[in-house]
């Protein structure tokens, strides 16, 4: 990426080797840097701070409840605006390295209850609820690299790049950008104990993919927020934005979406196509509910995406079909043929919150609700 194109980022100018000469500084063993990671009011962007603490946590519950000025979030007001961070995951920071921590948490207010954009509270109560059918998640997280002044990447400042076909999964300089923030936030994840199952350059130019999964229950909202946080933390650092909004350039151009895989027990099972069928007429009884449930906007970010074109399906109707990528579920080709397995859910958008696309599903597929 030269110069020129990343000009106006201040963080692409510094020199990042000095900071090098201070990670390195030698610290006590039980001196551990804990970086708190939460949601915020937007329901779509994180947050950090760090903590020291004086010794090794092995679990979340070992960990200090923290607070924050939630008036600078969105999720408070400043004549009360302390609100608290909840530890729930911890994972290794592929920063700092060492003993220290990146910890996910979850927000609460004053009085005790969840800010408007804690879903995980709820989340973890449904899927305690289904977990003798072991429900398994993998989640397709799509994203778009932007330059500094919100132009996607690599593309002319006046004018757009070639017609959308070279560019997927495409391997060269003129066909994919900043490879090397996708390879870095490839193996920090890794490092980090996310369980990130692959990654792949999309349709869009500058557009990219990550798959976390499959993981069971609540674990997948965890590790794909913790993923998130990754991508914005080591974008960062190269001076680039991530964005996860579902239709970054209008036109004809693919949008962003989070697929969403979705087995239990039984669909994994042989025979268990017919249970993946079942589910499938449930959800399809239930598809207003579910695009509401499907981005921060309760359908209108979805909306500028699912429009029936660019492997999308219409928002306004429900669709399902074996190796269909335009329709709301997607039952792939082997597991039609192998007779088990499990189904896509396509509707999900980039900027979603995983735990509410979680809730939805289990409370439609397995509560019956």
């Amino acid at each position: 990426m030269s110069v020129r194109i990343l000009e106006d980022s201040p963080n692409a100018h510094i020199n990042k080797t000095i900071l090098d000469r201070y990670l390195n500084l030698p610290l006590d063993d039980d001196i551990v840097q804990a970086t708190y990671v939460w949601i915020d009011g937007t329901g779509e962007d994180v947050r950090c701070k760090d903590r020291t603490l004086d010794f090794i946590p092995t679990k979340p519950s070992e960990l200090p409840i923290w607070n924050y000025d939630g008036s600078s979030t969105y999720q408070a007001h400043g004549s009360n605006s302390d609100t608290y961070l909840h530890p729930v995951a911890l994972y290794k920071d592929p920063f700092r390295r060492g003993n220290h921590i990146l910890v996910m948490c979850d927000t609460y207010k004053f009085d005790g209850t969840p800010t408007d954009t804690n879903h995980r509270k709820g989340c973890l109560e449904v899927v305690n609820k289904c977990l003798d059918e072991e429900p398994w998640f993998g989640i397709e997280q799509e994203y778009t690299f932007l330059d500094f002044d919100a132009h996607p990447l690599g593309w002319p400042k006046n004018g757009f790049p070639g017609p959308q076909g070279p560019y997927y999964c495409g391997v060269g300089a003129n066909k994919v950008y900043a490879r090397d923030v996708v390879d870095a936030h490839y193996k920090a994840c890794l490092y980090a104990g996310i369980k990130i199952s692959g990654t792949n350059a999309e349709v869009m130019p500058a557009q990219w993919e990550f798959q976390v999964g499959p993981c069971l229950g609540i674990s997948i909202g965890d590790d794909l927020w913790m993923a998130r946080f990754l991508l914005h933390r080591i974008a960062e650092e190269f001076g680039i934005v991530a964005t996860l909004d579902p239709k970054p350039v209008p036109g004809d151009w693919n949008g962003a979406g989070a697929h969403t895989n979705v087995s239990t027990k039984a669909m994994r099972d042989d025979g268990g196509i017919k249970d993946i069928e079942n589910a499938v007429a449930k959800l399809a009884k239930v598809h207003e509910r579910h695009i509401r449930a499907y981005d921060p906007k309760q359908g209108q970010d979805n909306a500028r995406r699912l429009t029936g074109k660019h492997e999308t399906s219409s928002i306004n109707d429900f669709s399902a079909g074996v190796a269909n990528r335009g329709c709301s579920i997607r039952i792939p080709r082997g597991v039609n043929d192998e007779g088990k397995g499990y189904f896509e859910d396509r509707r999900p958008s980039s900027n979603c919150d995983p735990y509410s696309v979680v809730e939805a599903i289990l409370r439609t597929i397995c509560l019956d609700e």
